[in-house]
């Protein structure tokens, strides 16, 4: 029997140099990780570039660090390491979930590993970052520079006159690179003081001591008393209690969950912006930057980073918020009811007119007249606002007109307080037709201000108009930048700020509405995932400061005037000889709106597959109906949106738009099946509906020609189909024949059928025999091998007797011969001895007889047994 072959596996190729030779990347492509481990010993700065040879991102991120190597490797020490390689120390420690990875070590502090994205760039940056995670400021405009950044800021204070470093440096320095390897990002900086003046500038007075700077709340100091002074405990109080203003977004381009989650937090504003993390200025990011520190600035009794514009014109420490004096000197020069606290109310529509409001802002003001104490900043306390809004129900039939063009504004004095009153300014809004240019231009163009007193004190210069009417009334806080400040705290309507690299992230820009051929890569969108809209900025306005005010203001007022952003499919490609019209978001309007037509309307969608069904249906009806008076048309509702009156959840809706009456759409009844005559009685019946106006001579005449027209199309169908029939009668008889003569095949090849199956059973029966027959020819072969086995046996057995019996005989023969010789001797002898030997030869006779006698008998007996054998 034959053994089992055995499983053969071709051993893996030895690995090849996955970087050039000249590259300066020591590419240890074997995975000789404790090779790795020996230089890293020597170096300062390594970064470990674990890879797989055969992985397209390794591939795609080899030319990136080459490139960082090139300008770095005086400094930094680059190690490549093949982590594929199965017999390589490297697959056995190692056990990475993707590649490629990137690990940095600093000294004997590591892996710090770098999750950003694979360009060189940025894996600069965060190597730079790693080489130096602390910046050294040792005077006033270093100071100024570390802390106008927009990233949070934690400074160290340190007095370098012990040595060799002062106590607690090295816990510091420790808790910087513990930041970078919490947040790959970076986004706290870390810096040290080494100047007791410039510390001082901040309240650090103790050599030792941490500062975390904030913008907009309150800069904190480490509490030593508290918690231990640990580089783990440092890192984490700084990520715990920084200020994220407006926060990198850096999706890894996998499945993750990182734009879902923020999402879900809120109303998001996405920026893309072409960002080169080593460019030295970044003018538009700290445009953007600004504004959304005004944004968050929600104490209103002055700007947002007032400490650092008072040190930039004066020169003065008031960079830590506990100096109160220069918070109070800067709470003066600024107007306390500039920023008061407001609450949007909504009057009753009182008159038939839909879609017509009155808005009202309700503010609460305190006077600057005679006051016990120094006001401090208003806060909106809930008593106040429940007050106000009882004292203006009161007045609210003051402010009652169906339409006004003015904007009136009215005092309310306080119940509880004779220093504080109320401000309530009311406009008219017109829900269906606002629109962000009317609201910019037309209705608010040149407003006139009616005030009238109702109150205590009537000084109109404190009167604030609502938010998105303020440009109007204070032009100046429009110049100056601050007609935002503090509107994330006094809207419902709060955003995340976030910012997005559109050199890597364009796509994401484009999904969201973005033009493909703009050569300018900047892009400014709101996502509101609860009301599930979003709103684009125009391309066509520049990215500055006052257009991205004006976008947040007009998204948080009560009645948005931005239009809301509906995709449309790009992929839609118009032809004239289509019978049915594809409808677009951008064509939607036009095409059954401003058409002087009646529009069928198909909702469909590409994976509804009883819509295709319908494809012939209204093929048929767009030919049927006159092209002059009738607009067969469908969309589909997974490439395009629609105004959410005319959304639906079922597939396929059919809406028919009658001509002068286009918001009277009528809804195909899902009862009834969609076929042609039906859809022509749907058609018919709510076309054919009686005008609420009577119908004259004329409009008669119209009605008669219109009818004459259909006839005499419907003639022409007719025509057209009985031509159809004409020729599919023909068609059909053809078929006929070509059935009968496929007919008379088909039982010819039956009989071809069975005839071969009658053979085939005679040739199986045939078969069988013949097998029979071979066995049993077979069993004889095997009977009569075995006999002549037997007598192959019994021959040699022969062969062996015939063998000893030729030796017999030879031997008697002798034997005789010998006899013979001595008959012949005695009888020589016997004339010579007669006389002395008679008896010598009488004795000696008989015993010679007796010894031939014995051996003849001795031969029959061995002849006789072998026989018997």
């Amino acid at each position: 029997s034959c053994s089992r072959a055995k499983d053969v596996t071709m051993p893996a190729k030895l690995p090849v140099n996955f970087f050039s030779t000249r590259s300066p990347v020591i590419d240890l492509f074997r995975g000789q990780l404790d090779y790795a481990d020996h230089l890293r010993q020597d170096s300062e700065i390594v970064l470990y570039f674990f890879y797989a040879p055969w992985c397209g991102q390794s591939i795609a991120a080899r030319e990136e660090v080459e490139h960082v190597a090139g300008r770095l490797s005086d400094q930094v020490l680059f190690v490549a390491v093949n982590c594929w390689w199965n017999q390589g120390k490297c697959r056995k420690q190692k056990h990475f979930f993707y590649f490629p990875v990137i690990h940095l070590y600093h000294r004997s502090f590591g892996p710090i590993e770098y999750k950003g994205p694979m360009s060189a760039v940025y894996i600069e940056k965060f190597v730079r970052r790693v080489m130096t995670p602390l910046l050294y400021i040792s005077s006033r405009s270093k100071l100024l520079d570390f802390l106008s950044n927009y990233e949070p800021g934690v400074l160290g204070y340190f007095e370098f006159n012990a040595s060799p470093q002062p106590p607690g440096y090295l816990t510091f320095f420790t808790s910087a690179l513990h930041s970078l390897k919490k947040d790959y990002l970076g986004t706290v900086r870390f810096g040290v003081i080494t100047d007791k003046r410039v510390a001082e500038e901040i309240s650090l007075v103790r050599s030792g001591s941490v500062y975390l700077h904030r913008h907009v709340n309150t800069s904190l100091i480490y509490p030593n008393d508290i918690m231990n002074y640990t580089a783990e405990n440092i890192c984490k109080w700084a990520l715990e209690n920084r200020e994220m203003l407006i926060r990198w977004l850096r999706p890894h381009g996998g499945k993750s969950l990182l734009l879902n989650n923020e999402l879900k937090k809120g109303p998001a504003l996405l920026i893309f912006i072409p960002y080169n993390p080593l460019a030295e200025i970044h003018p538009l990011l700290d445009e953007i930057t600004k504004v959304a520190l005004e944004y968050h600035s929600c104490n209103k009794s002055q700007p947002a980073e007032p400490d650092l514009q008072h040190f930039r014109d004066t020169g003065s420490p008031a960079f830590d918020s506990s100096v109160p004096d220069a918070h109070m000197k800067l709470a003066e020069t600024f107007s306390i009811t500039t920023y008061p606290c407001c609450n949007t109310v909504v009057l009753p529509q009182w008159h038939s007119i839909s879609r017509t409001h009155n808005v009202c802002e309700l503010c609460i003001n305190q006077t600057l007249g005679v006051k016990p104490n120094k006001v401090h900043v208003p806060q909106c306390n809930f008593l106040e606002i429940e007050a106000a809004l009882d004292s203006f129900y009161l007045q609210e039939h003051t402010f009652f007109q169906v339409i006004s063009n003015t904007i009136e504004c009215s005092n309310f004095l306080s119940f509880y307080s004779p220093f504080s009153y109320y401000t309530a300014c009311c406009r008219t809004v017109n829900r269906h037709f606002l629109s962000f240019v009317s609201s910019e231009k037309t209705i608010f163009q040149t407003p006139k201000a009616a005030f009238s007193s109702h109150g205590k004190k009537d000084n109109t210069q404190y009167s604030v108009p609502h938010i998105e009417d303020r440009n109007c009334f204070t032009p100046d806080l429009h110049a100056s930048g601050t007609n935002i400040t503090g509107l994330s705290c006094r809207t419902n309507k709060t955003l995340n700020l976030y910012l997005l690299d559109s050199n890597l992230f364009w796509i994401y820009a484009e999904r969201l509405g973005a033009s493909r051929s703009t050569h300018l890569k900047e892009f400014v969108t709101i996502v509101d995932l609860k009301e599930e809209v979003h709103y684009v900025l125009d391309q066509n306005q520049s990215l500055v400061g006052s257009t991205l005010e004006n976008f947040i203001k007009n998204f948080s007022i009560l009645y948005s005037p931005l239009k809301r952003h509906l995709v449309d499919d790009p992929s839609v490609h118009f032809d004239e000889q289509r019978v049915i019209t594809e409808v677009t978001t951008n064509t939607f309007h036009d095409t059954v709106f401003l058409s002087e037509k009646n529009v069928l309307l198909l909702y469909y969608a590409q994976w509804c597959g009883f819509c295709a069904s319908l494809n012939h249906v209204f093929i048929q009806l767009a030919r049927l109906l006159p092209p002059d008076n009738f607009t067969v048309a469908r969309i589909d509702i997974t490439q395009n949106d629609l105004p959410w009156e005319f959304m639906t959840d079922r597939l396929p809706t059919i809406l028919f738009f009658p001509h002068q009456r286009k918001e009277q759409s009528v809804k195909f009844p899902e009862d009834f099946s969609v076929n042609l005559p039906n859809l022509l009685k749907f058609i018919l019946h709510h076309s054919s509906l009686s005008s609420s106006e009577p119908c004259t001579k004329e409009c008669l005449h119209k009605e008669t020609v219109l009818q004459q027209g259909h006839i005499s199309h419907l003639e022409g169908e007719i025509q057209k189909l009985r031509s159809e029939i004409s020729a599919l009668h023909q068609a059909h008889d053809q078929l006929e024949a070509q059935l009968s003569e496929a007919r008379r095949e088909e039982q010819r090849l039956q009989q071809q059928k069975h005839t071969l199956e009658k053979q085939h059973k005679t040739l199986q029966l045939h078969s069988e025999q013949l097998q029979a027959t071979y066995d049993q020819k077979n069993q004889e072969l095997l009977e009569m091998a075995e006999k002549l086995q037997e007598l192959a046996d019994a021959s040699e057995n022969l062969l062996k007797e015939n063998t000893l019996l030729r030796i017999l005989v030879a031997s008697r023969e002798g034997k005789l011969q010998s006899k013979d010789e001595v008959k012949k001797s005695l009888q020589l002898e016997q004339p010579l001895a007669e006389d002395n030997d008679v008896s010598v030869l009488t004795a000696t006779a008989p015993l010679e007889e007796k010894k031939i006698d014995n051996i003849d008998a001795i031969e029959t007996e061995h002849s006789s047994r072998n026989r018997t054998e």
